[in-house]
């Protein structure tokens, strides 16, 4: 175990030796602040400004979309439309289950006049991960890319390999280097969004509801937004443990990246065109965005999160499996 956390000190001092590993942290620290200074303005032309001269006289008319914004018609639609759902009969367990939670949650609105979460407000900026968690991944999928593909390319693998060290254990601190990095630039886009949160927007209206199987309770802004950080993550472990795979067995960072920003960005268009085979439950492409259970809006209907989790897990060991029997076994001199 001590010569695995050497090892894992070793690589984390080796990734942070790189220039381009502190131009990521610089990117994100410019990017997130951004990406929510854009929405804030975004939501500044929802005031609709229309100038009209008349006998030289320049009259502002200022036509706010709020006052015209009635949630409760908006609830009653999507009860309307959840009701309707419900009387399918080719409903599985799991639609079905989740329909009468959507129902039991909009009902409880209507009957206690409460508003759903504003947006964009405060509150729904900190449960929206969704802009940060993207570029987080690309940059993990950079490095878990090129982390063993390019001690191949500089010709320093024989050199590492060299020590007396097994194998797995090298292999072991490279993909634990990996996800520490990713933790670490999620933390820092999460900080960075909720601080940001707060000094651009205000405080909204609405409240967050949830139906915990028994009755429709209150759910916390902080939890929901630590609880849609954690589904993030999830994204971003699959798809940079698929990108070491590939790095690791084809030695190239640049197929790697390329497959698996590929694969990530067109998943949900090869899922939406395979939906009405029944394969499509088992690609890993339908389960990637674990926020689909945070949100409410699925890819397909008939999954749930205990299944997702099962069917990444089997991935997960597959590309994991592939990727150290691979290292293992190939010649230094290959």
């Amino acid at each position: 175990m001590a010569k695995l956390l050497k090892l894992i000190q070793n690589e984390w001092m080796k990734l942070w030796q790189k220039k381009s590993t502190w131009v990521m942290v610089l990117l994100l620290f410019l990017i997130v602040p951004g990406m929510m200074g854009l929405m804030k303005w975004l939501h500044g032309l929802d005031d609709r400004v229309d100038s009209q001269t008349q006998n030289g006289v320049i009259e502002i008319q200022v036509e706010s979309e709020e006052a015209s914004y009635d949630w409760k018609v908006v609830v009653e639609n999507e009860l309307a439309y959840i009701q309707e759902r419900l009387n399918a009969k080719d409903l599985s367990k799991v639609e079905l289950q989740e329909l009468e939670g959507k129902e039991k949650i909009l009902e409880y609105r209507l009957a206690n006049s409460i508003e759903p979460l504003e947006t964009p407000s405060r509150e729904s900026m900190m449960t929206d991960t969704s802009g940060f968690t993207s570029i987080v991944l690309l940059f993990t999928v950079v490095v878990a890319a090129g982390i063993v593909a390019a001690e191949f390319s500089q010709g320093t693998i024989k050199m590492l390999l060299s020590r007396p060290v097994r194998r797995w254990k090298i292999l072991t601190s490279k993909f634990v280097t990996v996800n520490m990095f990713s933790a670490l630039l999620i933390l820092i886009g999460y900080l960075l969004s909720v601080s940001f949160s707060y000094l651009l927007f205000q405080t909204g209206d609405g409240q967050l509801l949830s139906w915990n199987g028994q009755e429709v309770v209150e759910t916390s802004i902080l939890g929901k937004s630590v609880y849609m950080l954690a589904l993030s993550f999830g994204s971003v472990f699959v798809t940079s443990t698929f990108a070491f795979m590939i790095g690791v067995v084809f030695r190239s960072s640049s197929m790697a990246i390329g497959l698996s920003i590929f694969l990530y960005f067109t998943g949900t268009s090869i899922v939406l065109m395979l939906e009405r085979f029944s394969i499509t439950k088992y690609l890993v492409f339908t389960h990637m965005d674990l926020t689909q259970y945070g949100t409410g809006y699925k890819i397909i209907e008939d999954i749930s999160m205990p299944f997702s989790l099962m069917v990444l897990s089997v991935y997960i060991v597959v590309f994991l499996v592939t990727s150290y029997w691979t290292f293992i076994q190939r010649d230094v001199k290959a």
